[in-house]
């Protein structure tokens, strides 16, 4: 069946307000086997599209990758026991906004 199209749309009904990056990511120096967090704030709390990378490979909440949220608007990433292997570019993003260290 065809409906005809009455105009009505719910683009932006709902939408997220532009979440923008407050205080972007720093540089670390971090020592084989150490802890090491990083920290993005945002500008609004419970931002959605929100993701971590490390050389460019998403990473996910796990025993090695602590991904959390404080305060609702600072964006926390620790890396456990970091190795060689993790020696690399971090990016945080939000929506369409990044930043790396």
């Amino acid at each position: 069946p065809c409906f005809p199209s009455h105009g009505l749309t719910t683009d932006g009904l709902f939408a997220e307000p532009d979440v923008t990056i407050v205080s972007g990511l720093k540089d670390m120096v971090v020592f084989e086997g150490d802890d090491v967090t990083f920290r993005c704030q945002v500008s609004h709390e419970n931002a959605r599209d929100v993701e971590w990378k490390l050389q460019d490979v998403a990473l996910q909440n796990n025993e090695m990758n602590e991904i959390s949220v404080e305060k609702g608007k600072i964006h926390t990433l620790t890396l456990r026991k970091v190795t060689e292997q993790d020696i690399g570019t971090v990016t945080f993003r939000v929506g369409p906004h990044t930043s790396t260290a």
